[in-house]
């Protein structure tokens, strides 16, 4: 005779709402009874989050399970290219034998892009063979997001091999392709790629489902995407998905505050609820998503259908969480990977330059998006080196190869506001090398050669005074409680607002400025990166006439 929880149950398939109980033995459910008797509140299916980067959440994924299991997550699908970017195999293995610890079911996909592109400089480099090798093993239910997708297109060698290795282990391909369209979208879709979580208008979503792929609605940290997005997915069929997720954002909220948000903006709550439960199951064929025997005794109970109050969670039929608190405790094992390279000086930072003036590319920030502008602004030039101009919030943006000794990169950017100090952080999408924006030089260097120091974290250098949440475990991730980890954070932000930023999350905000498969300028360890052209750029143009 197996066990039972009992409540309001939501049939995400048909929509029926009724009494009933939910027998479940070994982890599955055996049985689904209706019942007579008045119940508060709803049993929904476990939430799955279709595409989440754990290593860029600042949490090891023990850590992140205490976060995100009592907001009603019970499983994710994990791409973990940032850790392989730097660590390789070795990384991704170390994720694994982590997740394996907790109740939290932590799917796998393969990364396809380790690099992510041939212009930047990586930790570990991932071939056909390894991505092969990956899909083959128990828990990896995908090829990671197909980010080359330029690549892709042009059936380049070594992505095709990636794809044709997904297609022989039956797996799905999970898609990167930022307003891509018409005839190269096809050509895209056309190689088996399924889904799509980079839209950031309805109109790019309707064209890319149109072709059959899957939408996967972002709504993370720092790319928010389900206001933009909501006329299609109150029409269609879609999964919603965090991408990106900060620890302090993960405390506060995960899936049940994003279904929160897509019921304000009018989405119906049951196409809502199979965005994280029924949708992305079906489609990575696992075996959750659905109340029904056969599945997994996954269940979410609910305070209601509108604010998504998680009040219970069980995993396999386990109680893992109630009143907001996880029942379980990571044990996780410390980092320790030193960066290696020679500590730099502030006159490595400068951009050279001749006469009394330049017309300089800057990157510009846009509000909630990964997605950057590019413009230009003119610029003094003294003693042969461009000066920033902080009235305007100009400022310069560095990034330092972490794995061999090689010259600074400098560029500017636009939409900080930092009128001293410096902010510093070894997340540095995708390659992660070091990355570093400041308003004085000797602060930008006195803040990298902190986290060379420290091997690894996000740091805030002004003067003799830094501040520094050590992130040991690649440079990425920290062992420490998600309530430690944000005590820190939230120190290192109230640094960055004293020194006159005023964006929400700064290191984030920074961390994908190295992004080179996102448009439209960027900056990596090799230099300023024209996304659109697929080039490098100077930051300085050359003079006309």
């Amino acid at each position: 005779m197996g066990r039972a929880i009992e409540g309001n149950i939501v049939d995400v398939a048909s929509g029926r709402i009724f009494p009933g109980r939910v027998v479940h033995e070994n982890g599955l459910i055996t049985r689904v009874e209706p019942i007579s008797g008045t119940f508060s509140g709803f049993s929904l299916p476990g939430f799955l989050d279709a595409h989440i980067h754990i290593d860029s959440s600042l949490l090891c994924p023990s850590r992140f399970a205490e976060a995100v299991v009592p907001h009603g997550t019970t499983a994710v699908i994990t791409d973990p290219h940032e850790i392989a970017n730097v660590l390789g195999i070795a990384g991704i293995s170390l994720l694994r034998e982590d997740a394996a610890t907790v109740p939290l079911r932590v799917y796998f996909t393969a990364p396809s892009c380790v690099p992510a592109t041939s212009f930047e400089t990586s930790g570990a480099s991932l071939g056909p063979a390894d991505v092969l090798a990956l899909l083959r093993e128990r828990g990896v239910v995908a090829l990671g997001e197909v980010m080359n997708y330029r690549g892709a297109v042009a059936a380049d060698p070594v992505v095709m091999a990636k794809i044709r290795a997904a297609n022989r282990a039956g797996k799905p391909i999970d898609g990167h392709c930022p307003m891509l369209t018409g005839e190269d979208l096809r050509r895209y879709v056309a190689l088996g790629i399924s889904t799509e979580h980079e839209c950031t208008s309805a109109a790019e979503a309707l064209e890319k489902h149109a072709l059959g792929m899957r939408i996967l609605v972002r709504e993370g940290s720092v790319a928010k995407n389900l206001a933009a997005l909501a006329p299609f997915a109150k029409e269609h069929d879609f999964c919603l998905v965090s991408d990106d997720m900060f620890a302090p954002d993960l405390i506060e909220g995960h899936l049940d505050r994003s279904l929160a948000r897509a019921v304000s903006l009018g989405i119906d709550p049951i196409r809502a609820v199979r965005a994280v439960t029924m949708t992305p199951a079906e489609h990575y064929r696992l075996p959750l998503g659905v109340i029904e025997p056969g599945r997994m005794a996954d269940v979410v109970k609910v305070r209601d259908l509108s604010g998504f109050s998680v009040e219970e969670v069980y995993i396999g039929g386990r109680r893992v969480a109630e009143g907001g608190r996880p029942a379980f405790s990571a044990r996780p094992a410390p980092g320790g990977y030193p960066i290696t390279v020679t500590p730099r000086v502030s006159g490595d930072f400068a951009v050279p330059a001749q006469g009394r003036s330049v017309t300089v590319r800057v990157i510009d920030l846009i509000r909630d998006e990964i997605v950057t502008g590019s413009e230009t602004a003119t610029l003094k030039v003294m003693g042969g080196r461009v000066i920033p101009d902080r009235e305007r919030d100009i400022l310069p943006v560095s990034v330092v190869n972490r794995y061999r000794d090689a010259p600074v990169m400098t560029g500017f950017v636009r939409g900080f506001g930092l009128k001293k100090g410096a902010i510093a952080s070894s997340i540095a999408h995708d390659s992660h090398n070091l990355i570093v924006v400041g308003a004085d030089p000797e602060d930008m260097a006195g803040a990298v050669n902190t986290l060379i120091r420290e091997s690894g974290g996000l740091c805030y250098t002004a003067g003799e005074t830094s501040l520094l949440l050590p992130l040991p475990i690649a440079g990425l991730m920290s062992a420490e409680s998600p309530n430690d980890v944000c005590a820190r954070l939230s120190l290192l932000h109230a640094k960055t607002r004293e020194a006159g930023c005023g964006l929400d999350r700064p290191f984030m905000t920074m961390s994908f400025l190295s992004l080179l498969v996102i448009p439209h300028l960027k900056i990596g360890d090799r230099g300023l990166f024209d996304v659109d052209a697929g080039r490098f750029v100077d930051p300085v143009l050359p003079r006309s006439g």
